[in-house]
Formats: C-alpha cells, sequence, structure tokens
C-alpha cells in the first residue's frame, strides 16, 4: 500500500473516530462549554478540527498520487468512498444534532445525499460500459462548499454570526452557505450526466 493510499485510510479511520467522539460527547457532556457570544461550544471546535485535518487528507492523497505517478486500483476505490463518508456522515449527523441554532437544513441534506446516490449508480452503469468518467469543476467546487458549510455549521456560522445574530435560523449566513452547497450539488449532477448523457444510450 502506497503512502497516498494510507493517506486515504487515515481518513477513513478520522471519521470513525469524529463519529465515536461525537456520540461520547453527547453522553457525557450534555451541556457542552460555550464561548461567549460567538455560540461556539466546545465540543464542536473539536469535532471542526477533526474534519478540516480528515479533508486537507482528501486533497493531499491525491495530489501526491498524481506527483508520484502512484494512481492505483485501490486508491480510486478508496478515495470516493472516504470523501461520501467524510461529508455525507457529517451532513446527516448535522440534519439531526440535538443542540441548539447548530444543524444542516434536511432538506439540504437529503438533495445532497441524493445527489451522490445518483452519480454513482451513473458511474457504474458507465463501469459496467467499459467506461471511466473523469470528475468535473463542478464537482470540486461541489465539495469545498459543502466542506466549507460544514465547517460554519459546526462553528455556528462564527465569524458571521456577529451580523445576523437576530436573524431567523433560515435566513442566516451560515444557511445560505448551506444553500449555495446544494446547489452547487445539484448543479454538478446536472453538468455530470449532461456531459456524459451518451453512457445511457442503449448499444
Amino acid at each position: 500500500m502506497n503512502l497516498p493510499t494510507k493517506i486515504t485510510c487515515s481518513r477513513i479511520a478520522l471519521v470513525v473516530a469524529l463519529w465515536v467522539y461525537l456520540f461520547l460527547a453527547e453522553a457525557l457532556m450534555p451541556n457542552p462549554i460555550v464561548f461567549g457570544e460567538s455560540g461556539i461550544n466546545l465540543t464542536y471546535l473539536i469535532a471542526m478540527l477533526v474534519f478540516l485535518v480528515a479533508s486537507l487528507t482528501d486533497f493531499v492523497d491525491g495530489y501526491l498520487a498524481r506527483k508520484r505517478n502512484e494512481v492505483t486500483t485501490l486508491g480510486k476505490f478508496l478515495d470516493p468512498i472516504a470523501d461520501k463518508l467524510l461529508v455525507d456522515s457529517m451532513l446527516i449527523y448535522l440534519a439531526f444534532s440535538r443542540f441548539d441554532n447548530i444543524s444542516i437544513n434536511l432538506v439540504c441534506t437529503i438533495l445532497m445525499i441524493a445527489r451522490d446516490l445518483v452519480v454513482d449508480a451513473f458511474r457504474q452503469v458507465a463501469a459496467s460500459r467499459g467506461k471511466v468518467l473523469a470528475a468535473s469543476y463542478f464537482g470540486k467546487v461541489k465539495t469545498v462548499t459543502q466542506m466549507a458549510a460544514i465547517v460554519l455549521v459546526f462553528l455556528n456560522g462564527w465569524p458571521f454570526v456577529y451580523f445576523d445574530g437576530g436573524w431567523d435560523p433560515a435566513l442566516r449566513i451560515v444557511s445560505w452557505v448551506v444553500y449555495l452547497s446544494t446547489a452547487a450539488s445539484l448543479l454538478s449532477m446536472v453538468d455530470y450526466l449532461y456531459k456524459n448523457r451518451s453512457v445511457l444510450k442503449e448499444e
């Protein structure tokens, strides 16, 4: 197993560690420490840092694999799995978060996960016909905006919380970042399906 693949595996391990930490923290610290008017609580601050480290490995493993010419079949198989585990699992967790004012809109979560299911199914169809579909620019934008949204939700909208503290939760700046990531996710799906529409044509 080469270094890029090891880094990918470490991302999966970090996802497991993050889930264990969050459940233990909720059980052992039902009333987390909150830092002043920022609204940031200690439990989610630590979770955000772990998520951020895991997110950075997503860029590092791909960069090293290309630079060192160490792209492997195992790496190509594990990388998207690690990405989905990291992002989708946190979207689901934050959609059902029990902490006040810290959550991701459930409809947005469903749309973003549904997008991944559709694209993954499309890739399976392409693979069955011997076609490898390249990642798109919009797909990368989708990933970055989703990670940014998750980080901001973990931080309870900080630093934007100082500008929209009295607004309805659905209209807070952090909520608009979630909406933006949802739009980017759906746009990347449409772009992906349209550019590779030939896959769906009958042979």
